[in-house]
């Protein structure tokens, strides 16, 4: 039974939660909330409790950059700032609690070391997800690499322009058809509009992505391309859950992998498979020996491409085979070209999710899984499986980079700040990592925890709840944690240059 006369915030802060909620706010987007109290102050001690890469980086560069100039913003001096695991290279002389384990001999590098070009293209949203990811966690481009940033839309919300910049997309990924010997891009609608609760605008995007296909497949059979199409994981097939509410989240459905070779009048037999088995069948296409890193298996291994072939990857970004019924928006949609590919073109089904992609048994996919895989050629352990072992086998409460910000925090007799996800399970976080410092932090006064709201692997307007549970779990474990304030992940969690949106978060925290 939780102490009615003892309070960690967790309840106050869902009470002004569900007044944003009267003003027409949403989880996701949710502005600043605070209770007026554990700022983060100069000196303090901070873990940033969020695991994944891309979305985590404009914040922790407020935090940490001395130089920072993308926006006015006061700077905290003697700041101790850790980050769950290294977000990007850029920020690998900070404290890493879970330093990150890069893949060897990644598709990209394969290409590279073979002297083939290649050219990576998506807009911003997914920008990471075609460089970072799907080269085996490098920043930097592989020799021979050109990497190309379409900006996606600003200031409007997402789901008022479903087709968002794909169509500028197209046209870089078909102008760059000929002068490069591998081209990837992703098709970032389907997760980004799939995240929305909006199912006018999800079944417009699918019909976007079909003419996207149609327009660069088609320049593609005639530079003489092989052509490969395929999913990172599934979303916007899911129109609502079981229960009748807008379905937001991930799915663990199959994904479509669409083979297409103009030169052959040969129909290609598929084999079914998952994710890391598309890099070996790209290095089959192209001629070149699949490397002893990669134990993914060849999709198409009786097929005889011939010398010296060009090949197009094309990820569609959260489109999973759907039950073709009024609850897929991809069914619904205006999509004749996506529907003639599954009746006319060699296809198989790919696994996606869970243990196929290195997530727990069941789980659903995510982008970084599903890039980190499709470019790695074998299973990548993701960080989530990583840290719930680690809290499993107890490891967690014994490393040494949280031992260490704990004990100077105990010496210096700063406060100590967790920032982390409300959420369960997401590709980004867990509210049972902050709470797992937390009991490390027990004998600390001052531990509190800024919490940013997710809104996608959590229900919409499931946040109150989600608080509310979250105080009486710090109750029952005896943990000394106060919640002090919350903000939205389309806010704190930017990944799109949005620096504005970030000081609103940044801010937050710090009572400016």
């Amino acid at each position: 039974m939780r102490d009615s006369n003892k309070t960690h915030g967790g309840h106050e802060l869902a009470e002004l939660v569900r007044k944003a909620y009267e003003k027409g706010e949403i989880d996701y987007s949710l502005n600043p909330i605070t209770l007026g109290t554990g700022f983060i102050k100069e000196g303090d001690n901070v873990v940033f409790c969020c695991r994944r890469g891309e979305r985590e980086i404009e914040l922790t560069e407020m935090f940490t950059d001395p130089d920072f100039e993308k926006v006015e913003r006061k700077y905290l001096k003697g700041l101790d700032f850790s980050i769950l695991t290294l977000y990007h290279e850029k920020f690998k002389d900070l404290p890493v609690v879970f330093g990150p384990s890069h893949v060897k001999m990644s598709l990209a590098e394969v290409l590279s070391r073979a002297g083939k070009t290649q050219f990576h293209c998506s807009e911003s949203e997914k920008f990471a997800h075609v460089t970072f990811f799907l080269n085996g966690g490098e920043n930097q481009p592989f020799p021979g690499e050109t990497d190309f940033c379409v900006p996606s839309i600003k200031g409007v919300p997402f789901d008022t322009k479903p087709e968002l910049s794909l169509p500028q997309v197209a046209d870089k990924v078909e102008d760059a058809l000929g002068k490069y010997d591998f081209i990837v891009t992703n098709f970032a609608n389907g997760d980004v509009i799939g995240h929305t609760s909006n199912d006018k605008a999800k079944i417009e995007a699918a019909g976007h992505v079909s003419r996207a296909l149609e327009q660069v497949i088609t320049a593609a059979k005639k530079a003489g391309y092989v052509i490969a199409v395929t999913a990172d994981h599934g979303n916007i097939e899911v129109l609502h859950t079981d229960k009748g509410k807008p379905h937001v989240a991930h799915t663990s459905n199959l994904v479509a992998f669409i083979m297409i070779d103009p030169e052959s009048s040969e129909p290609i037999t598929l084999h079914d498979g998952s994710l890391k088995d598309i890099a070996p069948t790209v290095l089959k296409v192209m001629g070149i020996e699949q490397p002893e890193e990669m134990d993914g298996k060849v999709l198409c291994e009786n097929h005889d491409f011939g010398k010296d072939r060009k090949m197009l990857l094309i990820i569609c970004d959260g489109w999973g085979l759907g039950d073709k019924t009024e609850n897929d928006a991809i069914f619904l949609g205006d999509t004749p070209y996506w529907d003639s590919l599954l009746e006319k073109q060699s296809w198989s089904c790919l696994h996606a999710s869970g243990e196929y992609v290195g997530l727990g048994s069941g789980k659903p996919g995510n982008s970084e899984a599903g890039h980190s895989n499709i470019g790695a050629g074998r299973v990548v352990p993701q960080d989530d499986i990583r840290l719930d072992s680690a809290i499993a086998d107890g490891s967690f409460m014994k490393n040494p980079v949280l031992l260490k910000t704990i004990n100077d925090a105990r010496e210096k007799g700063c406060a100590l700040h967790l920032i982390g996800l409300l959420t369960k399970k997401s590709s980004h976080g867990s509210i049972y990592y902050p709470l797992a410092v937390a009991e490390m932090a027990k004998d600390l006064p001052e531990v509190y925890l800024h919490i940013i709201f997710d809104g996608r692997s959590t229900e919409p307007g499931s946040a109150p709840d989600l608080l509310a549970e979250l105080d009486d779990m710090i109750e029952s474990r005896g943990l000394n944690l106060q919640v002090v304030d919350g903000v939205g992940r389309g806010i704190a969690l930017d990944r799109d240059g949005n620096y504005s949106k970030v000081k609103a978060a940044y801010d937050n925290m710090i009572g400016a």
